[in-house]
């Protein structure tokens, strides 16, 4: 055999072998999002219920509840940008955070059947968010890494792939 070959062979696979690994990578990312994606609908068809429910009680907290649904009603749009999905989730968040700690001043609310079964409901669509986004993190991370190091990083930016942000909570 051709020393040629054999060399040539080698750098093939070589690149085959990161290319694959950049494609990986970048599908985890891609992956693990989008099932943070379909917890956040689910979060999100929750608050329409929660509103209502307090609607009635809470007369003094307008601005919270218009607040909660106009973000909500932006969030549920299709085909929105990753970076835009996670910058509208801080803001939902932090407005519940506000709602849920209105409805701690109102005694009525807290011993309502129904909110406290979107509370829990909400909680736990929280915790499953929480862990996904930890998960994406690693995998941005990982992904950022790799699209860093040298040579990868030759062959990352032939294939135009850009860093991603993390899911940060504000």
């Amino acid at each position: 055999m051709d020393i040629a070959l054999i060399i040539t062979s080698i750098i093939i696979l070589i690149l085959i072998l990161m290319y694959n690994s950049l494609v990986n990578k970048k599908k985890q990312v891609e992956n693990i999002f989008t099932s943070i994606n379909i917890q956040l609908k689910k979060r999100y068809y929750l608050i329409p219920n929660l509103v209502v429910n307090v609607k009635e009680y809470m007369e003094h907290e307008k601005s919270v509840l218009k607040k909660v649904t106009s973000l909500r009603t932006q969030a549920i749009r299709h085909n929105l940008p990753q970076g835009k999905i996670i910058n509208l989730d801080n803001k939902i968040t932090s407005a519940l955070t506000s709602l849920m700690i209105a409805v701690e001043s109102y005694p009525e609310l807290k011993v309502n059947e129904n909110i406290i079964q979107l509370q829990a409901s909400l909680n736990d669509a929280e915790k499953q968010i929480a862990a996904l986004r930890r998960a994406y993190n690693q995998a941005v991370k990982d992904y950022n890494n790799t699209i860093e190091m040298i040579p990868i990083n030759f062959l990352a930016k032939i294939m135009n792939y850009k860093r991603k942000d993390v899911f940060v909570i504000a």
